[in-house]
């Protein structure tokens, strides 16, 4: 399912899939009896209460949603913008906690969502500090963070730190983005001391306790 959808038919879920629609309905339905997937009376089908539950404990696997919450709100007041927490697997970046930023027009990622793990300031902080090789890393590591405009998106810049745990470790990214006229070079300064700062206080909080086993993936 992408962004948006809120259910999709059959022949789709077997294009998207790969599989031929006799074997996706043989799955499906054993996902519905697991409460996964519900089909609608038209025939189509939507995620059930099983993957909203599966998403919860993934979120719980990071058990300190309460302790990064309240400094992602003072780094997104500091700031206006929205400021997230993400962490990577494999080959994407997960957000993990997001605050969204007090102005109308805003950058908007939902919690869980997936994105590559080589676009973006985010991204590319995940990459540097989990020992990515290339000259660009080595400057982000040089300079302890990384901020981006149109990488990704044309549209959104961002600004990210990375968040360590024992033995300088990492554990994930905090980072602030917003749209990309409002990130001048006077704005991105003051973002860049927020975030350090944000980022401190996180290492300092979390980074000894529930999210040291959970160490990124390397591709």
């Amino acid at each position: 399912f992408h962004a948006g959808e809120s259910a999709l038919p059959l022949g789709e879920l077997a294009r998207r899939t790969g599989l031929h629609k006799t074997t996706v309905l043989r799955i499906a339905r054993t996902m519905a009896a697991t409460r996964y997937l519900v089909q609608l009376e038209n025939g189509s089908w939507r995620l059930g209460p099983g993957a909203g539950w599966l998403g919860a404990r993934y979120q719980t696997v990071f058990g300190q949603t309460a302790s990064i919450e309240p400094v992602l709100r003072d780094l997104s007041r500091v700031t206006g913008e929205s400021a997230a927490f993400y962490v990577r697997e494999g080959n994407s970046r997960i957000c993990v906690v997001r605050v969204d930023g007090p102005q109308t027009i805003r950058h908007h990622v939902r919690v869980g969502e997936i994105l590559p793990v080589n676009r973006g300031a985010i991204g590319r902080v995940l990459l540097a500090f989990s020992g990515e090789s290339g000259e660009l890393y080595d400057r982000i590591r040089r300079s302890g963070f990384h901020e981006t405009r149109g990488e990704r998106d044309p549209q959104v810049a961002s600004v990210a730190f990375p968040v360590f745990g024992l033995n300088h470790r990492l554990i994930g990214c905090i980072a602030v983005s917003g749209p990309i006229d409002r990130f001048t070079r006077k704005a991105c300064a003051k973002h860049v001391l927020a975030l350090r700062k944000a980022a401190s206080k996180l290492s300092y909080e979390i980074g000894v306790e529930a999210l040291v086993p959970f160490m990124p993936v390397t591709a």
